[in-house]
């Protein structure tokens, strides 16, 4: 059986794929797929630009389709820079730019005001039109200079508390365990076998 994951991050594929491990299901990506086109993120939240990759996905191809969407929410910027979080400094996206306009936009916040949280929006769509969505949140703080060289995007801003670590001080085996994305996946995988197991 085989389920497509819409992304080209290699990376993703592979935590889906050890995942399901215990399945006989295969997971492809979108470079399997002969002449993608990108579907444009026009949603204004994480589950609806999820929704829409996901449901684009499943009719183009015919598989149960899987996408995510996710991002950093501060609270003290009334969310920001929420769907935006990739490309909140402008195009091209650019990590380093991003961090720095976080960093200049929280400068006046005391420590106490500085939450927020990565949250990861994921849909699974049928071929048929069903669709289920699972969520998952990290919480916690952004600092005022970065820290660690793991990960990618805001994660060396992002300190957890229970770990008394940012996300890029974390091991990428650690990350992958407690990440938004890891949350929503897992909480994905029952719905995947139940979908499988009755086709």
């Amino acid at each position: 059986m085989k389920i497509l994951l819409a992304t080209q991050n290699q990376g993703k594929v592979k935590e889906l794929q050890e995942l399901l491990a215990d399945a006989q299901i295969e997971v492809l990506s979108l470079q399997d797929i002969p002449n993608w086109e990108e579907v444009e993120e026009t949603g204004s939240t994480f589950a609806e630009n999820a929704a829409l990759k996901a449901h684009v996905a499943a009719e183009r191809t015919g598989y149960i389709a899987l996408a995510d969407d996710s991002g950093l929410e501060v609270d003290a910027l009334n969310g920001a820079p929420g769907v935006y979080s990739a490309r909140y400094a402008g195009e091209p996206k650019d990590d380093e730019r991003n961090n720095d306009k976080l960093i200049n936009a929280l400068e006046k916040f005391p420590d106490e005001e500085r939450t927020g949280r990565f949250r990861c929006a994921l849909v699974i769509a049928t071929p048929d039109g069903q669709e289920f969505l699972t969520e998952g949140t990290v919480e916690g703080r952004i600092l005022h200079a970065p820290r660690g060289q793991e990960g990618f995007g805001y994660d060396p801003l992002f300190f957890i508390p229970d770990f008394g670590r940012t996300m890029a001080e974390l091991t990428m085996i650690q990350k992958n365990k407690i990440s938004h994305r890891a949350q929503a996946f897992q909480r994905a995988i029952p719905i995947l076998k139940d979908l499988v197991k009755n086709i």
